[in-house]
């Protein structure tokens, strides 16, 4: 039993960590299209951390932004429509990795990632930091409560209705 739950858990994961760079990375794709940008080069494969370069990009900051926001929009979107509670891990997953994203991206100060792309080209510091607090927070909260619901088993032993309180 405790076996099925951690293959589970493992697969599930994997989902989530696929589901979230490709929704993240598609955001992009889509936001540059939206924005007239060109297209130079993309990878997707979600065993590293996808890319897409924009050359020229008239608008880069809808197509930075686009990625973080479509990243937890459309599994968060998803999963209401579905109502399924794997569905909901998955979306969670999302929301929380895509705040550690740009958090981590800022504090590492690498060139190449989101968060030092937006503060380049004008993103208010105080709007990636909100976007942070929110998602990680909730990404945290809704990924937890999933979790425990889906892969931990209720350690209290009923109680028989003779011993329940009158």
């Amino acid at each position: 039993m405790m076996n099925r739950r951690i293959a589970a858990l493992c697969a599930l994961t994997a989902v989530s960590w696929i589901t979230m760079t490709l929704t993240h990375e598609c955001g992009h794709l889509i936001g540059g299209w939206f924005s007239g940008a060109t297209l130079q080069q993309a990878d997707l494969l979600p065993w590293h951390l996808p890319y897409s370069v924009f050359d020229p990009n008239p608008h880069p900051l809808l197509t930075l932004w686009s990625g973080p926001l479509l990243g937890i929009l459309v599994p968060v979107g998803f999963a209401g429509l579905v109502r399924h509670e794997r569905v909901w891990f998955i979306a969670s997953f999302c929301v929380l990795a895509n705040g550690l994203y740009l958090a981590v991206a800022w504090v590492s100060g690498d060139r190449w990632l989101d968060t030092t792309q937006l503060l380049e080209h004008g993103a208010a510091p105080v709007s990636i930091a909100m976007y942070c607090l929110f998602t990680i927070s909730t990404g945290y909260y809704r990924l937890r409560r999933s979790f425990i619901r889906q892969f931990l088993v209720s350690t209290q032993t009923p109680v028989s209705a003779e011993d329940r309180p009158h």
